[in-house]
């Protein structure tokens, strides 16, 4: 029995993003690797955004956004792996369409 694929549409202020899979694990400046497993007290992770509500202002899909990993809940959507956040809680957005003098985004 083959699945069908459907279409998604987000509601609200709700935002879907994928994250790296390479986010777990990292590097110290120094270069030593530091397992998924070691915890880091409010550390924020960056993510890219595939989707939008339709009350959803400040970003838009391709951009890349800021949030802080207590406040996701995961999805798992037609097989690949999500991330669902609120909007609210963005805490900045990195994207080739904002156009300020400073540069500066957080």
């Amino acid at each position: 029995m083959q699945e069908s694929k459907l279409a998604i549409t987000m509601l609200a202020d709700r935002v879907l993003v994928t994250t790296p899979q390479s986010e777990g694990e990292r590097h110290s400046r120094s270069g030593i690797l530091i397992p998924a497993t070691a915890t880091v007290a409010k550390r924020l992770t960056w993510a890219e955004v595939v989707a939008t509500g339709p009350l959803v202002r400040s970003v838009s899909i391709g951009d890349k956004v800021l949030f802080n990993p207590e406040d996701r809940f995961e999805v798992e959507v037609q097989g690949e792996d999500y991330v669902m956040l609120r909007e609210r809680d963005i805490h900045a957005v990195a994207s080739t369409r904002i156009d300020t003098e400073t540069g500066l985004y957080l």
